[in-house]
């Protein structure tokens, strides 16, 4: 490629990133969801549109299988384990058990209806079967549901991916696999692999960072997000599933109290959108929309298989031994959200070349389209009608965190040394420029807000909220006090820096 080429690229990639950014806010406003409207950006700009080629089913699954990667450990990263804790036992039956019961009564409806052979019919069972976590992320946490049930779906689509992989890579496999008891011996050991190589860098990895003092803070968010992509690889090295160790590292070191919990959230957040918009958009590119005509039916008759008795069967099978409530049941069962994982997953058969394979990769994206147009909007309307958001109750609070810079302020941080004539000074008579504020005081290893007649003292840490305007005067005025106190001014020191 050319220096010429690779500048175009980025222009198109620059454009496409910024198109699908600025859809995303009017998809969120008219309650389309976004998924849909990146696929629908791959397939404008694709072969049919603007002629962009592309159709190499190899290298779309393998970028695929990557930015999964990313997605799960943003998922991770803004998991709270308290709201995953209660559930991770149903969730864990849900994401093996459940998958196996929505693959075998998918398969069999695709064989029986369809007229598909068993080995089609089982891998399209098993690439349907998971629900999709870049799916649930950003659909589910804009409802206030009760904590039980959204920590149990976001749990669910974490630990699922797994078991769905591992049978799509069986099933591909066929007519090779003629054991069924080693069969199942790799399942568990790449599940229990998987498990313990994740929570080995997550613990490892948090118990490091705790001791490693990094020169910026801005290398935390990296180190962070960096461990759960090693714990990914590592697994996949070791035949284990990365998907589950990727998930697992990223709660553990999320919920681990390190430094900087806001930052990393938020970097990881921007690089899971980035991942979902390059796999929707490359998704949409793979998919020849002239094609897709033929296999609308098929894939509404699946969709109705999976949506109405296979996902239903699932849930309460796997929680038959569980205390959930049938109108919880019930919002799970309609709550099986498809997304990018299935396409993924579509890819892997076709690059092993599986006879008629590719029939299943149009069957499975118009399955998505359509029934994400259908599930994902009347979410909010079945959890009204399920009694799980009551319309009179008191909706929670949405709680954000603003970067400083969208408000224009900055945060100055002071350490007053012993030699300081900062000492004894009130906050009220250090007079900082206005609307600069001291907000709070680190002394002795507590934290408290400052009033205005509060004493500064050495050894103190001060944070101070100001504006970006009134920075260079808050440091001056700083510096002033420091080294001649409270009246500074007096003596002709304005702070000046050296």
């Amino acid at each position: 490629m050319s220096l010429q080429q690779l500048y175009l690229a980025l222009l198109i990639g620059g454009f496409v990133l910024l198109a699908s950014i600025v859809g995303t806010r009017v998809a969120t406003r008219v309650g389309f969801p976004s998924l849909l409207l990146y696929l629908l950006v791959g397939v404008v700009i694709g072969e049919d549109g603007f002629g962009v080629q592309f159709d190499n089913v190899e290298l779309a699954r393998n970028i695929g299988t990557v930015a999964l990667a990313v997605i799960l450990v943003e998922g991770g990263l803004t998991t709270r384990f308290a709201d995953v804790r209660r559930v991770l036992a149903p969730a864990g039956v849900l994401a093996t058990v459940g998958v196996l019961i929505s693959t075998a009564v998918t398969a069999t409806g695709a064989h029986l209806l369809l007229g598909m052979n068993w080995q089609l019919s089982l891998l399209l069972g098993a690439i349907v079967s998971s629900t999709d976590a870049a799916a649930v992320f950003s659909v589910l946490r804009v409802l206030p549901l009760p904590r039980r049930v959204a920590g149990l779906l976001e749990a669910e689509s974490g630990f699922n991916d797994a078991p769905a992989v591992i049978l799509v890579l069986m099933f591909t496999a066929m007519p090779f696999v003629l054991e069924p008891e080693s069969a199942v011996a790799g399942i568990v050991y790449e599940l229990v692999a998987g498990c313990a190589i994740g929570l080995a860098f997550g613990f490892l990895g948090a118990m490091a960072m705790r001791r490693v003092a990094l020169p910026s803070s801005g290398l935390y968010p990296i180190a962070t997000f960096g461990l759960g992509m090693v714990a990914f690889a590592a697994a996949g090295t070791a035949h284990a599933s990365g998907f589950i160790a990727a998930y697992l590292a990223a709660v553990v070191l999320a919920n681990s109290g390190l430094p900087h919990r806001s930052a990393t959230r938020s970097f990881a957040e921007g690089l899971g959108w980035l991942a979902q918009i390059g796999l929707f958009v490359l998704l949409g590119l793979l998919v020849d929309p002239s094609e897709l005509a033929r296999d609308v039916v098929p894939a509404i008759v699946i969709g109705l298989v999976l949506l109405l008795v296979a996902r239903p069967l699932s849930v309460i099978g796997s929680l038959a031994g569980f205390r959930v409530p049938w109108r919880e049941q019930t919002f799970l069962s309609w709550a099986g959200l498809r997304g990018a994982v299935p396409i993924v997953l579509a890819t892997f058969p076709i690059v092993a070349n599986v006879p008629g394979s590719y029939r299943l990769l149009n069957v499975v994206f118009v399955l998505v389209v359509v029934f994400t147009l259908v599930q994902g909007p009347s979410l909010p309307l079945i959890a009204h009608l399920l009694g799980l958001i009551p319309r009179d109750s008191p909706r929670e609070i949405q709680v954000e965190s603003a970067p400083l810079d969208v408000l224009e302020a900055e945060l100055l941080t002071l350490k007053v040394r012993p030699s300081s004539r900062l000492h004894n000074v009130t906050v009220v008579e250090l007079r900082l420029p206005d609307p600069s504020v001291i907000t709070l005081i680190i002394r002795d290893g507590h934290t408290f807000v400052p009033l205005p007649d509060t004493s500064i003292a050495a050894g103190d840490e001060l944070l101070i909220v100001t504006t970006s305007k009134t920075r260079a005067a808050a440091e001056r005025r700083l510096r002033a006090v420091s080294r001649r106190g409270k009246l500074a001014y007096w003596f002709d020191e304005y702070g000046d820096a050296d």
